[in-house]
């Protein structure tokens, strides 16, 4: 374990201790904390972190709660929001959440023997003084606009009490918005490469799933469990997943060749604070592994053929009640006969109907494209899953939502999100999916329907009419999407899922009827979506010119020749001859022909993105086609 005594340090300032004595106090009493940084999010997700000496804030720290520090726009990712002639931006802290300090434990501090700490405050970015941008901002006013919206509906739509554990109204205090996500993430150690059959085999004989740790992922583990309870997130629990292979034990005595995916999870609280939970955990979990010697990656899909890392978002709605008592307000009164309440129903609905424009939020790289494929256990398909009958709850792993009940515990009844991935942008993830939720909510409630009606509309048949769902689509069911429907099936069921960044973003354009969900009192304008556009476009362009075709190009480079002609077959000669073509198909130009990689960076240039699109996916298969090949055909050779 680290050398530190834990009871001695200082992990967080809690959200009700941020008056200025408090804070005073508190950084006084904890010399080794040197530094504050504000954490701003930009649209793309990205934090902010500076190094602001404590001396500094202790002179005023009135001001510095007031007006933060300042940026520029060429510091953060806010397209056509913050430009080069209108770049002030400023940094606000928030004092309505949590606090972290960010230690660094290869640095004690000479005077208490504590690791040296920054204290890491959540902010706002404020663009021009007055108009909030970013990620923490459309979030916080996402949940602020979904909870004045619904209480109204409430208040319009009394009937809905008749299948709630409340009975009016005016019983309600406040309403809570709760989320929770799960951190699936790899860890190796430094310069191992991946055995992709090796990892493949023991995918499929399920060898590493919730398999006892060892060695330095053990103890690398058990710490990061122990130090993140010491900040307060409540832990659940660590385990390995899914992907992995046995780590090696050196003559040394020391484990070498780990390659291994891990799970952790915590507990639910309020949505933005969720958010915030998830950024400073991820940062705490690569620090502590790498004091071990492994390295941590949070990329959805880091290696093609194993299971890629995702991140599902759980989502939960309740009612605060004035005689303290918490209502879900998904959860039915009739537990044993209804799957949820009309409210729901319409969150669920909305989801669904409206996830077209949520996906774009959820997976906006070209990495967590490649992870969602079938056959990975990774949601493709717009459906969801109920349960065989109300009093069996299920879980149905291969759709995109699923509903999570428990029986005899209402307060468990949520949504699980299966899509999202470590590196999705929680704020936005969070902030579409509620103002989607709300969309299918009101539907809901204004027309009146009771559980019986929406069991009926979320199970309908394709080409079956609804009052809200659309008509040639299956939302619900509870087969194995994978093995029980052909690819035809699915795409004409459920929606044919986006292949590339570029197909995803482009249901802005295709669905902007959907689009105005985000718009209801501006919590996202058509500035703010059209600045995330553009984000997401610019970072697909760059990362396919400067990282993936030349990877490719890598990948295609060490596809050379192994046989010796003096001692080889003809299957030998054969295979390699169809390499060789492929090769020079992906990679090679000629003077009569571009090859496909000179394509794509050809259409990215001329702004063509769709044509840039269909080559992505011309090359990733014959990719996966060639990778095969190779690997038969060394294979074959002794």
């Amino acid at each position: 374990m680290l050398n530190y005594d834990y009871s001695k340090m200082l992990f967080r300032i809690p959200a009700d201790r941020h008056s200025e004595e408090e804070i005073r106090t508190t950084l006084l009493a904890h010399p080794e904390i040197k530094f504050i940084s504000l954490v701003g999010i930009d649209i793309g997700g990205h934090d902010t972190d500076e190094k602001i000496p404590v001396r500094e804030v202790l002179k005023d720290i009135g001001k510095f709660l007031r007006d933060g520090v300042q940026t520029d726009g060429s510091s953060v990712v806010l397209p056509k929001i913050a430009r080069l002639n209108d770049a002030k931006v400023d940094i606000i802290p928030d004092t309505t959440v949590h606090w972290f300090v960010d230690h660094n434990f290869s640095y004690p501090d000479p005077e208490t023997g504590l690791p040296v700490g920054t204290l890491r405050i959540p902010s706002s970015l404020i663009h021009n003084e007055d108009e909030g941008v970013g990620s923490r901002v459309i979030l916080r006013d996402a949940i602020r606009n979904f909870k004045m919206d619904l209480m109204e509906l409430l208040r319009s739509n009394p009937y809905v009490f008749d299948y709630l554990d409340i009975g009016s109204a005016e019983e309600i205090d406040e309403l809570v918005i709760t989320a929770a996500t799960e951190l699936e993430f790899w860890v190796r150690t430094p310069d191992d490469d991946a055995d992709r059959e090796q990892l493949s085999t023991a995918q499929l004989l399920k060898e590493q799933y919730w398999k006892r740790t060892t060695g330095p992922v053990r103890t690398a583990l058990e710490e990061v469990l122990l130090i993140l309870e010491q900040y307060g997130f409540d832990m659940e629990m660590g385990h390995k997943e899914v992907g992995g292979v046995k780590a090696k034990l050196e003559n040394s005595g020391n484990y070498d060749h780990v390659m291994e995916q891990l799970e952790i999870d915590w507990k639910y609280t309020s949505a933005v604070q969720a958010a915030d939970n998830e950024n400073h955990i991820k940062y705490v979990v690569r620090d502590i592994f790498r004091l071990y010697g492994l390295e941590v990656t949070f990329m959805a899909k880091p290696m093609e053929g194993v299971a890629g890392s995702g991140e599902h978002t759980h989502m939960g709605v309740a009612a605060k009640l004035k005689n303290g008592r918490l209502v879900n307000l998904f959860a039915p009164k009739d537990e044993k006969n209804q799957f949820m309440s009309p409210v729901g129903f319409g969150a669920l609905m909305g989801l669904l109907n409206n996830y077209d424009v949520i996906n774009p939020f959820v997976s906006s790289t070209n990495d967590a494209m490649n992870r969602l494929k079938p056959g990975y256990e990774a949601p493709v398909c717009t459906v969801t899953s109920l349960g065989h009958n109300a009093q069996m709850p299920s879980r149905n792993r291969t759709v995109l939502v699923g509903l999570v009940r428990e029986t005899g515990n209402p307060a468990a009844t949520r949504f699980e999100l299966r899509s999202p991935n470590p590196k999705s942008n929680t704020y936005l993830v969070l902030a579409a999916s509620y103002m989607a939720m709300l969309d299918g909510i009101k539907a809901v409630l204004e027309a009146g329907k009771n559980p019986e009606d929406l069991e009926k509309s979320i199970s309908k048949d394709y080409g079956e009419e609804d009052f809200y769902l659309e008509r040639d689509r299956v939302y619900r069911s509870e087969r194995h999407v994978f093995d029980e429907y052909t690819q035809e099936e699915r795409d004409r069921f459920f929606g044919k899922a986006p292949r590339t960044v570029w197909e995803n973003i482009a249901a802005f354009d295709q669905y902007p009827e959907k689009l105005e969900i985000f718009k209801r009192d501006d919590v996202m304008t058509e500035h703010v979506l059209e600045s995330y556009r553009e984000a997401v476009i610019s970072q697909w362009e760059t990362e396919l010119q400067g990282r993936i075709v030349p990877e490719i190009m890598d990948v295609l480079r060490e596809c050379s020749k192994a046989h010796d002609e003096k001692d080889c077959v003809d299957y030998d000669r054969q295979i390699w001859e169809k390499i060789s073509r492929l090769r020079d198909h992906l990679g090679r130009n000629t003077v009569e022909e571009r090859c496909l990689l000179s394509q794509i960076v050809d259409a990215l240039d001329e702004k063509d993105y769709g044509r840039a699109s269909d080559l992505v996916i011309r090359t990733q298969a014959a990719m996966e086609e060639l990778i095969e090949m190779y690997l038969a055909y060394k294979k074959n050779l002794f």
